[in-house]
């Protein structure tokens, strides 16, 4: 087991205050600091403390001693899944990702049409899904999924103007999949000059809304915040369709392939496989390829599930049918319990509160608040306690259960 030197992706989105305060940096940091990487992804690798190598380096050096023989087997020598810290000072884009064989598939076709890998216009950069779960460190805001029709069709009542009115029926006349499936459709390819001529209403009706306290406000409150931030964009118009979440701190929600969501704003734990495909759907400026984005989505609706996990022995598991990973979290409020860990699997852990000590047989390792440690799978008996405070917290991931009996969240 080793202390792990992590990556700071800076991306606009980010926060000035959060992920500097939490790895004892200066604070405002110089520039937005949204992401902090930790783990073995090719594009920002985690670098072990103690030695001139990346942990990616490490893992290929020796893949049955750092990841066990069956994780190894199972996904080709290499860590499945990243895990990342969250400082969201302003919305994500709206995105969705494939499944395996959507991922395996899109992969070949681009590769045979011979599209760069970093390519503006490219969909999948690699072969494989990206499920991912996200859990709230501090109250956290998202958009996940899409609601449920009845209620959506409440909501668009509430905010109807002529120009609006013209879709309605496309809900209300099969309050389903389907229909959501054929609102959405003709929302997200509108030509730009409808779409210019719907917002503003809209906008005004969210304002009256929210001046008259109404039921949606604070769905109208978010599509008003968009709109500022991406005038003229068809994902201000998909914010209706999908469902608001308030996170609380330990609350988390899984979003399997195809679940249509952003992140709003907050600080989160996320874990999701390792792969960087992403098809997006607005509030961005990047690269939205809308007919692949409509094969990939799911248009069940529903209640967005939200877990506060599962305990099993000390840990408290946020379990999901993702093969590639699994998220615990320990928290210790006043006692000093040590906690096992899972055995033979490899495992990432960060520690947002407080400090640990983390054993392994006749060794010891200490992590303090806003470090990370890797636990290589030949490392026997793991175990995590607090170290001299009253309070501590720390999360650990490592892979899925080779065959998983519990139920998804």
């Amino acid at each position: 087991m080793e202390l792990l030197r992590t990556a700071v992706r800076p991306y606009a989105w980010g926060s000035r205050s959060t992920i500097a305060e939490l790895l004892g940096n200066p604070v405002p940091a110089p520039h937005p600091e949204a992401e902090l990487w930790i783990g073995a992804h090719p594009g920002d690798p985690s670098h072990l403390v103690d030695a001139d190598e990346s942990l990616l380096a490490r893992i290929e050096a020796d893949p049955l001693g750092q990841l066990g023989a069956a994780t190894a087997a199972r996904w080709g020598n290499r860590l499945p899944f990243l895990l990342k810290i969250l400082a969201a000072e302003e919305p994500l884009s709206m995105q969705a990702h494939p499944s395996a064989a959507q991922a395996a598939a899109g992969y070949a076709r681009e590769e045979a049409a011979g599209i760069t890998r970093d390519a503006a216009n490219r969909n999948y950069p690699d072969p494989t899904a990206k499920p991912e779960l996200v859990c709230a460190l501090t109250e956290f805001h998202a958009l996940a999924g899409f609601r449920e029709p009845q209620r959506t069709l409440a909501l668009l009542d509430e905010v109807r103007t002529p120009g609006l009115a013209a879709y309605f029926d496309l809900l209300a006349g099969q309050p389903n999949a389907d229909g959501l499936r054929a609102l959405f459709t003709t929302w997200i390819t509108l030509p730009q000059p409808a779409l210019e001529g719907l917002l503003p209403d809209l906008l005004d009706a969210c304002v009256r809304h929210v001046k008259d306290h109404g039921e949606f406000s604070v769905e109208c409150r978010t599509v008003l915040e968009l709109g500022e931030r991406y005038p003229g964009d068809a994902g201000v118009l998909a914010a209706l369709l999908l469902n608001r979440l308030v996170l609380g701190p330990g609350e988390a929600i899984y979003l399997p392939a195809g679940n249509l969501h952003a992140y709003l704003h907050g600080t989160a734990i996320e874990i999701l496989a390792n792969s960087d495909n992403i098809l997006r759907g607005g509030l961005t400026p990047k690269h939205v390829d809308v007919p692949e984005l409509l094969r990939v989505l799911d248009f069940g609706c529903g209640d967005m599930p939200v877990s506060t996990g599962v305990r099993v022995g000390g840990l408290r598991t946020y379990r999901t049918d993702a093969p590639e990973f699994e998220l615990s979290r320990i928290e210790w409020a006043d006692g000093r319990a040590e906690v096992a860990l899972p055995t033979a699997r490899p495992q990432l852990l960060v520690c947002t509160d407080g400090a640990v000590t983390v054993r392994c047989a006749d060794r010891e390792l200490a992590v303090g608040r806003g470090q990370s440690a890797w636990v290589p799978a030949s490392d026997a008996e793991p175990a995590v306690r607090p170290a001299g405070a009253d309070r501590a917290q720390v999360f650990v991931a490592t892979v899925g259960a080779e065959a998983p009996e519990h139920d998804t969240l």
